[in-house]
């Protein structure tokens, strides 16, 4: 598989936008959910302007605790959830976007790889749960988001967790290709996830510009 790199553009407006460039083509991206003035997941696709669009974030997968939706206002998913969101993302796919969700640390312990791995896979991809934060929709991938480094945890572990997403996906059979991303720090390799972009797991890097 061949990694292919983006920028991400962190605008005063705190939309992010990734433009991705290779060979044959250029790939435009939004990170949407935190901008509660940015309008909705189905209009952001509407404008029929990128080709990516990353629901952001969840935070705290794994180690006992329970996942947390943050979509800046979007919804509340304590109180009366994020499922409403599904018809929306239904409808960027039938335009031909990709949706993703970005996982960002969100002060928790991630210790137990394939714990979030299968979290990941039955809540937000090809498999099943009874709660399904997004609702019924099948997302095309998962972005990791790196944020800090947690104590003692392996430079592997953004790698295992790739591997991981990807057996569940073979194991199914799914006809809707697996996208895996990944927003390191700059410098390369990142101190945090070591050689672990070399592996070919990951379809797209965000590398980030501040503005």
């Amino acid at each position: 598989m061949a990694l292919k790199s983006a920028m991400l553009l962190m605008l005063i407006s705190s939309v992010s936008i990734a433009v991705g460039m290779d060979a044959n083509e250029n790939i435009v991206a939004i990170y949407w959910g935190q901008n509660g003035k940015e309008g909705t997941l189905g209009e952001a696709c509407a404008t029929g302007n990128y080709d990516y669009v990353i629901i952001a974030f969840v935070q705290s997968v794994g180690n006992g605790q329970t996942p947390m939706m943050n979509l800046g206002g979007h919804c509340e998913p304590y109180r009366d959830g994020c499922s409403g969101l599904s018809s929306d993302i239904k409808y960027c796919q039938a335009k031909g976007m990709k949706v993703l969700v970005s996982l960002v640390e969100g002060g928790g312990s991630y210790r137990n790889v394939s714990e979030v791995a299968s979290y990941l896979w039955n809540n937000f991809l090809g498999g099943v749960s009874s709660s399904r934060p997004l609702g019924p929709a099948v997302l095309d991938g998962i972005d990791f988001g790196i944020e800090y480094e947690i104590e003692g945890r392996s430079k592997q572990y953004w790698r295992d967790l790739a591997m991981f997403l990807r057996g569940y996906h073979i194991t199914n059979i799914q006809d809707q290709k697996l996208y895996i991303t990944i927003a390191p720090q700059c410098p390369f390799p990142d101190l945090w996830i070591g050689n672990s972009l070399l592996t070919g797991l990951f379809d797209f890097v965000w590398f980030p510009i501040l503005y």
